[in-house]
């Protein structure tokens, strides 16, 4: 039986059996990748924690002709510190469910998804406080988009291609972008964008998650919460399944 090593964090499960869970995960070297995990409900199962959601582990997999078999997992990083507090969990199950429904069996940039991934998660587990973590998201919404080829344009109007500097514009999540106030007369967009918040985003989107730009350090947390649901939307309109996490992060952000 053909066997195989991977990286994987994750996402889901599924109930099987009475002891049996189905794993979807999100892989470095395969993309998203299911995997059975045998008499895992069982007290004494040898995988046990290591398939909570939200567990990065190295695996071993028998490959299977409809499910792959997880026979092995060793944990790397269980993000211990999200799960003492809900914010870190919601918006880390976001995140992760983000990924999920982006990502594709055997994609081509897994190992860039997966290292977003595990870094997002290991820095929300080590934010100091909600505005650190929702700046993590917004940082990650940006740069996943980036990667699944829906970047947005922040800087020049998607209808006239016109730089736009120091005033507000029309954001558009179904365009991609902005829209200048003279082409929005066509457009007849409702959403406005002050242009500080373009700023805003335009800086998280190239700042790494080590850094911290000016922009970070001066953010409020409403600023953070409206950025956050701007994205959301956006993301939402073009992903072909539907979220389950956002209902449950209304009651939290």
């Amino acid at each position: 039986m053909e066997t195989f090593v991977t990286d994987a964090i994750n996402l889901k499960s599924y109930n099987l059996s009475e002891s049996d869970k189905i794993m979807v995960m999100y892989s470095r070297d395969r993309g998203l990748i299911r995997g059975v995990a045998k008499g895992v409900k069982k007290p004494k199962s040898k995988l046990g924690a290591r398939m909570d959601l939200l567990v990065a582990n190295k695996l071993m997999l028998h490959k299977g002709k409809n499910l792959d078999t997880i026979s092995q997992a060793e944990a790397l990083n269980t993000f211990n510190a999200t799960r003492r507090n809900m914010d870190k969990i919601f918006y880390s199950m976001y995140v992760s469910e983000v990924v999920n429904n982006f990502g594709i069996e055997d994609d081509p940039c897994s190992a860039v998804i997966f290292d977003l991934l595990y870094e997002t998660l290991t820095t929300i587990a080590h934010a100091e406080d909600k505005i650190q973590i929702i700046n993590t998201v917004l940082k990650f919404q940006l740069k996943m988009m980036r990667v699944s080829g829906f970047s947005l344009e922040l800087d020049k109007c998607l209808c006239c291609g016109k730089a736009i500097e120091n005033e507000n514009m029309y954001f558009s999540g179904r365009l991609g972008g902005v829209v200048c106030r003279e082409c929005n007369e066509h457009y007849g967009l409702t959403d406005i964008m002050h242009y500080k918040l373009r700023d805003f985003l335009s800086a998280l989107a190239n700042t790494e998650f080590d850094d911290e730009s000016e922009y970070e350090k001066k953010a409020t947390e409403k600023i953070c919460l409206v950025s956050f649901e701007l994205l959301k939307s956006y993301i939402n309109s073009h992903s072909t399944k539907k979220f389950h996490s956002t209902a449950i992060l209304q009651e939290v952000v």
